[in-house]
C-alpha cells in the first residue's frame, strides 16, 4: 500500500511539471497584444483546461496557476503574474473538480445539458471569434510577427464544428460530454470574472475591453480540449481517473 502511494505521488509529481511546463508554452507560444488593459490573447486555457479534464483539480491548479503565471513573466507582463497565478489555479481546479465529480441524472437530461452546452460553447466561440478576431491582423508566433487576415466565416465554422463535436461526442461516444464542457464553461466564467476585477481596480471600465478577449481564449480552449483530451485517453485508457 505505501509502495502504491509512493508510485502515484511520483506520477502525479511527474505529470505536474510536464503539465506546468505545457500551459507555460501553450501560453507563449502565440499571443495578441490588448493595449487598453496591457493584457493579451494566449492559448493558455487549451492546456489549463486538458490538463484539469486528465489528471483532476490538484494538478489541474497547480499547472494551471504556475504555467500561466511563468509565461507572463517570460513574456514581459510581470504586472499580471501575481493575478494570473490566482486566477488560473482556480479556473484549472473548477474545472478538475466538476470534470471529476460526474453528473447522475437520467439520459434525457444528459441530453438536454449537452445540446445546451453544444449551443453555448459553439455560439461563444463563433461570435467572440467573428466579432473580435477577424479582419487584418498581426499575430505572434514567439519571436515571430506574421501580418495576416483571418476571416470572419473561419470563427463560424469553427463554433459550428465545436458545436457538432460536442453534441456526437454526447449523444454516442461520451454521454458525460455536455457535463465536461459546462465545467469548462464553469472554469472559464471564473478566469473572466477574475481577469475583469483585477484589471477593473487598476484600469476602470478600460478592463471591458479583455472581457472578449478571455472569452475567447476560453472557448478556443474549449474546441482544443474536448478533442485533445479524447485523444490522449484513446492512447491511454483510464488516465483521467488515475
Amino acid at each position: 500500500m505505501r509502495e502504491q502511494a509512493r508510485g502515484g505521488l511520483a506520477f502525479r509529481t511527474a505529470m505536474t511539471a510536464i503539465s506546468t511546463a505545457l500551459v507555460c508554452v501553450a501560453t507563449a507560444m502565440f499571443t495578441i497584444y490588448v493595449p487598453a488593459t496591457r493584457g493579451y490573447f494566449n492559448l493558455g486555457e487549451t492546456m489549463v483546461y486538458t490538463t484539469a479534464l486528465l489528471f483532476g483539480p490538484y494538478v489541474g491548479a497547480l499547472a494551471g496557476g504556475l504555467g500561466s503565471a511563468l509565461a507572463d513573466l517570460l513574456l514581459g507582463y510581470p504586472f499580471y503574474a501575481p493575478a494570473t497565478l490566482v486566477i488560473k489555479a482556480c479556473e484549472g481546479f473548477i474545472v478538475g473538480f466538476l470534470s471529476r465529480r460526474g453528473l447522475r441524472a437520467s439520459s434525457k437530461l444528459r441530453k438536454v445539458l449537452t445540446l445546451a452546452a453544444a449551443f453555448t460553447s459553439g455560439s461563444l466561440l463563433g461570435s467572440v471569434g467573428a466579432h473580435y478576431y477577424s479582419g487584418p491582423m498581426t499575430l505572434s508566433l514567439g519571436p515571430l510577427e506574421i501580418q495576416g487576415f483571418v476571416p470572419a466565416a473561419l470563427w463560424i465554422c469553427l463554433g459550428v464544428a465545436l458545436a457538432v463535436l460536442v453534441v456526437a461526442l454526447g449523444f454516442g461516444l461520451e454521454p458525460e460530454a455536455g457535463w465536461l464542457v459546462f465545467s469548462m464553461l464553469v472554469g472559464g466564467s471564473v478566469m473572466v470574472l477574475g481577469y475583469f476585477l483585477y484589471e477593473f481596480a487598476w484600469f476602470g471600465w478600460a478592463a471591458l475591453a479583455e472581457v472578449p478577449v478571455n472569452i475567447g481564449q476560453m472557448a478556443v480552449g474549449m474546441a482544443v480540449a474536448m478533442p485533445l483530451t479524447r485523444a490522449v485517453e484513446r492512447r491511454a485508457p483510464g488516465l483521467r481517473h488515475a
